[in-house]
Formats: C-alpha cells, structure tokens, sequence
C-alpha cells in the first residue's frame, strides 16, 4: 500500500495556508497511524454509505466474506450482522487495535464469526477461498499499479468459482469538478466537529485529503491528519480487471458522497 504523508509545504490551497498559520502547533499524522486511525473511525462511524449496496450485492454468494482493508470495522459489523463468517484483513496495527476493541464489545454470536488478520491488501495468502471478497469505502486508491496487479492476484487466489470481487472507487469528472477545492463540515456521532478538505485539479492522478479538528483551541498540539489518493475512474479500473482475469457483471451507482464524487460500487468475477 502506498500512500503519501503530506508536509505544509505539499499541502495545497487553503488547506495549506491552514497549516502554515498552525505553523509548529501542526502535528501532521497519516490517515491510518496511531492519531489518524483515530480520527478515520470517528468520521467513518456514522457514514453508511455503499454499505446498503454491498449487502445486497452479496445476497446471491452464500459464503464466507473476505473484507480486505478492513480498519476498524465499518463495513466488517454490517457483513457479520448480515449473518455471514468474515475475515478481516487490515495491514495497520492501529486500526486493527480498534476493531479488536470494537469485536471485545460486540455479541458473541457476532464475534465467533470473525476472524482478523494483519496483512497487506496487495500481498496476501490465507490458503483458504470466499465466495465474496470486498474492498470498500473506495480504498483502492490507496495503490499505486504494482499494488493494484498484487491486489488482482491475491483476490483471484482467495475467490470460489463463481464468486464475486466488489470494490467501489470515486469517479471524479473533469466535466463538472468545479473548484479545485471543496471544504465540507463534518459533525460525527461523537459530537467531534471536523473540517475536511480535498483538493483535486481536474485530470489530475492524485487528490489530497486533508483533515483539522473544526476547533483547535487557542494554544497546544493540533493533530491533522492528511494524504495523497490516486484518482481512479471507473473506465481505468475495469480496463484493468479485464487485464487481470476478471469479468464487470454490474456497475452500482452510489449516493451520498461529495458534490464532486460519483462512486461507484463494481462487481467483478474471475475467469477461470
């Protein structure tokens, strides 16, 4: 998995000058370390979007589900409580940390269903296959290519005949981006506020995410929490599925993202 730790000096717009007024106040964190795995479920607890369309998706695949990058559960709780044997594969130990306090707290009828396990989404043998594997909340574009082709071969060793490879991925469209920039306000189930920003110059292949606390207080650490995403169109994916082996059955619209966003939830099976 590659992703990017951006510096006040990579970070773009206003987002950027944010950080510079912050100056050494700033204390810059990655979305998936031991601060931003925090601040990651705190926006994701309460955000259900794709998770409607997933479950309906794996309907037709009666299984086990491998939910690749799994971090602390969000799409995890909603398979296990859909009654299906999951595997949770998550590189990060930080959020790993929190799934595994999240699974101590939840029904046992829930938790003997689950099983985690600490490894790459690029790189994986778990010697066993699933009739659904899923890669949600549009975390393919955390690979660069090379991890995309590992990521396309380790889910076709880990598939059951005719099962199904369902991953999401943000289509931005250069015709309607608008500003390079959008800020949104987001207010989590905690009552945490946070302001989020996400630069994207269109036909750009990368957008920065950046996130501050909505009210850093007038002295001490401000944890903010930013990186560097591939921008992968839907076009550019199936094209390389197609490469790798697998077959688009469906294409699945998804609501409820940012003006800019039009996700997309595919649907792909391996060729035998």
């Amino acid at each position: 998995m590659t992703t990017t730790l951006a510096t006040s000096r990579t970070v773009p717009g206003r987002a950027g000058e944010l950080l510079a007024r912050l100056g050494d106040r700033a204390v810059l964190c990655d979305m998936y370390d031991a601060t931003g795995s925090e601040v990651y479920h705190d926006l994701a607890g309460g955000n259900t979007l794709e998770i409607r369309e997933l479950l309906a998706a794996i309907r037709p695949f009666p299984g086990p589900v491998l939910d690749l990058a799994a971090g602390s559960g969000r799409l995890t709780f909603p398979l296990l409580a859909a009654g299906r044997p999951v595997t949770a594969l998550e590189l990060s130990p930080d959020m790993l940390r929190l799934l595994h306090a999240r699974l101590a707290g939840a029904p046992a009828s829930l938790r003997g269903r689950c099983d985690t396990v600490q490894a790459d989404m690029s790189d994986f043998s778990l010697g066993r296959r699933y009739a659904v594997v899923v890669l949600g909340t549009t975390t393919v574009s955390l690979l660069d290519a090379a991890g995309r082709a590992g990521l396309y071969r380790a889910v076709r060793d880990h598939l059951a005949p005719g099962g199904r490879f369902l991953l999401t991925t943000v289509d931005l469209d250069p015709a309607d981006a608008g500003p390079a920039e959008a800020e949104l306000l987001h207010v989590t189930e905690s009552g945490r506020r946070y302001r989020m920003f996400e630069h994207w110059v269109a036909g750009s292949g990368t957008r920065t995410v950046t996130v501050f606390p909505a009210e850093p207080g007038a002295s001490g650490p401000v944890p903010v929490c930013t990186t560097s995403i591939n921008v992968l169109p839907v076009a550019v994916l199936e094209e390389e599925l197609d490469r790798a082996g697998f077959a688009v059955r469906s294409r699945i619209p998804l609501t409820g993202a940012g003006e800019r966003h039009h996700d997309v939830l595919l649907e792909a099976e391996a060729l035998r």
